[in-house]
Parts: structure tokens; C-alpha cells; sequence
């Protein structure tokens, strides 16, 4: 399965969810990935595997990034991005970049 194939089908969920009854604006989108950035960090800092279950449910630091993920593709592929080709041509530009990107640290 590609990650444009991926991205329908976790948009599909989503709205068969509800969670695009009404639209939804990007602030809330990145509200929303900035929870689950701040959930792996409290995984981490409570030293949990990067991924165990719960009562059936997986939790741990991957978990919650691909929670991020999951919440990136809906919002993109609401939008009609094809991520697999603004991957490609970021990876590719990444590829000219100064060890770095030129900067001492």
C-alpha cells in the first residue's frame, strides 16, 4: 500500500468518525499534533517502551508519533495534497542541503 493510499483510507476513517462534520482549521489540526508530540514526550519521560499495550490499546512513544502522523495524512489528504510526491521533492531538496544545513551544531 502507498502513503497516498495510506492517507485515504485514515481520512475515511476519520470522517467516518465525525471528526470532519464541520470543517476544521489548521490551528486546530496542529493543536491537535502538538498533543500527541507532547504525549510521546511524557512517554518518554516516564521511560515506556516506544510501544506496549494497555488494556488492548497501544501506548508508548511510537504510538503517539504515529498518532502525529495519522493526524498529518487526514489533514492532508482533506486538503488533496499527494504527500508520497511533496515527500519526494522535499527529500530530494533535503539532499542538496551543508552537512547541517551549514550551522556548527
Amino acid at each position: 500500500m502507498t502513503i497516498n493510499e495510506i492517507s485515504k483510507r485514515i481520512h475515511e476513517n476519520a470522517i467516518n468518525h465525525g471528526w470532519w462534520e464541520t470543517d476544521r482549521k489548521f490551528a486546530e489540526i496542529a493543536a491537535l499534533i502538538h498533543t500527541e508530540i507532547s504525549e510521546a514526550v511524557e512517554a518518554d519521560r516516564i521511560k515506556a517502551p516506544l510501544v506496549y499495550y494497555k488494556n488492548g490499546k497501544p501506548e508508548g512513544v511510537a504510538v503517539e508519533l504515529v498518532d502525529c502522523v495519522i493526524r498529518i495524512f487526514d489533514y492532508l489528504e482533506h486538503e488533496g495534497v499527494d504527500i508520497e510526491e511533496v515527500i519526494a521533492q522535499k527529500h530530494a531538496y533535503n539532499l542538496t542541503r551543508e552537512y547541517k544545513h551549514g550551522k556548527a551544531y
